[in-house]
């Protein structure tokens, strides 16, 4: 077997271009390293083995008296050259890989194409000896034939080099081409695609986009706003609406600091009076669940002042209704009760004020008494590794002090008022003998313990650090640093 390839270098030329063919699909699975360097490799020992045999792909070929040898050195030449710009072109996608990602394939490939053109045009004229002003000529007529007839495609592919130099947009960023909403998924040489936010594929073309109007809401990174508008009554006070605003808007821990979210009053007109919050989030991603939960604090908040969203009818509070009545009514753990019931609690429920910074029930305190929030904002603090971790954020109707109620017991986290905060207070001996007859406000109440200890138990325990991979272009690089 060595004999044979000592004997016939060009058996063994081309038995290492069916190898590296073979090797390129074996080796999809190991990373884009690896099968670079076997490329490499493989290029190498054919070239190697052809400038050994005389045959340089600068020269035509020898042995023009031995047709099937002639002709087969003339097809390891050309070979060579295709060898020579592929292995190019995959060196420098490679670059641009690290360099640019993704976004960067489209140029890539026109790259790529102008190498193989450059690599057909040497095979001519140093293999075959064609003369190449003629070929060129000819191409250069038949592509003002195909370019005109190919116009319009020839519009996305030069718009889609455009958008990829100026980068309006990259994979995975969330943006609105002429209205159409969604995620970049792919932009290749003729079209950008996009995942809407109801799963279906939007397919915009590259010159469309060259010329819409691109809203870009992954930039700057880490930040998309989100919104939303309320229609009241036009007979509520604005100082009222705006502070139960203000505090829906501290109650939601999901929006950024920086810059600071903020409430405005839009519109007013003698049908109802528009109000608006707006933020910023961190990612996509939860721009639909903070909508949700500043739409429930609005309300819970409003409700808490007295102010409801416009309807067809005007609300009213109940006529009669204390304060505490009406919290009893709301509150999702006491609503089982009956009325006279009702009435008997709240006159048990004393109204406690706390400023803004004020500890309501330390970590680790047995609690004697049971919170129901009034009004305000109360964030929950857990320690983590000695390091204070906000955990969430209470509202109206949301109770504090639970675990000392029915275990003589006492949560691992901090409750403190965020904002000014009205709480009513029930003391335990006048609550526990209404737990004991009330079977399922006790079910719940203990139901609402169990998730709370469940949650601060998966805060805060340690979090395993995963090792980072590491490749082989990695371990060069490091490798080059030393």
């Amino acid at each position: 077997m060595l004999s044979l390839l000592t004997e016939h270098p060009l058996v063994c030329a081309m038995t290492l271009i069916v190898i590296d063919l073979g090797l390129w699909r074996l080796l999809s699975s190991m990373g884009s390293a690896w099968r670079l360097l076997v490329r490499v490799v493989i290029f190498a020992l054919f070239s190697v083995l052809l400038f050994n045999e005389g045959l340089n792909p600068l020269e035509p070929a020898p042995w023009p008296d031995n047709v099937p040898l002639h002709l087969a050195a003339t097809g390891l030449q050309i070979a060579w050259w295709l060898f020579a710009a592929r292995t190019l072109t995959v060196l420098i996608g490679a670059g641009m890989m690290q360099r640019v990602g993704h976004t960067g394939r489209l140029l890539q490939d026109l790259l790529g194409a102008v190498i193989f053109l450059i690599a057909v045009i040497a095979a001519l004229a140093y293999v075959l000896e064609l003369p190449v002003k003629g070929v060129l000529a000819t191409s250069g007529a038949l592509a003002i034939i195909v370019g005109l007839a190919l116009q319009s495609t020839l519009s996305d592919v030069f718009s889609g080099i455009v958008l990829n130099t100026t980068k309006p947009y990259q994979l995975d960023d969330w943006i609105s081409i002429d209205g159409t909403e969604g995620r970049v998924t792919d932009i290749d040489w003729r079209a950008t695609r996009l995942q809407t936010a109801k799963g279906s594929m939007a397919v915009i073309p590259n010159s469309l986009a060259a010329k819409a109007k691109i809203i870009n809401f992954s930039r700057p990174s880490n930040m998309f706003g989100v919104s939303i508008s309320l229609v009241l009554s036009p007979h509520a006070r604005p100082n009222t609406v705006i502070d139960a605003l203000e505090r829906a808007m501290q109650g939601c821990r999901f929006l950024l600091d920086e810059p600071a979210p903020s409430v405005a009053l839009k519109s007013s007109g003698s049908t109802g009076v528009e109000y608006e919050i707006s933020g910023f989030v961190a990612s996509m991603s939860e721009k639909r669940s903070v909508r949700n939960q500043l739409f429930d604090l609005a309300y819970r908040h409003l409700q808490a002042c007295g102010v409801s969203l416009l309807s067809s009818e005007e609300f009213a509070p109940s006529a009669g209704l204390s304060r505490q009545r009406a919290m009893l009514d709301s509150s999702p753990i006491f609503s089982t009760l009956r009325q006279e019931e009702k009435d008997t609690f709240s006159q048990n429920m004393t109204l406690q004020a706390f400023r803004a910074g004020e500890t309501i029930l330390q970590a680790g305190e047995v609690s004697d008494h049971l919170f129901i929030i009034e009004s305000g904002v109360v964030t929950v603090t857990l320690t983590r590794q000695g390091v204070p971790l906000e955990s969430g954020r209470m509202g109206p109707g949301e109770v504090i002090g639970e675990a000392g109620i029915l275990s003589d017991s006492a949560l691992p986290a901090t409750f403190t008022a965020k904002t000014a905060c009205g709480l009513y207070r029930i003391e335990k001996q006048y609550l526990k003998p209404c737990l004991d007859a009330r079977h399922e406000i006790n079910d719940a109440m203990k139901a609402l313990l169990d998730y709370r200890l469940h949650k601060a138990q998966s805060l805060t325990q340690d979090v395993p650090v995963v090792a980072q991979k590491r490749g082989f272009l990695q371990w060069l690089r490091d490798r080059s640093h030393v």
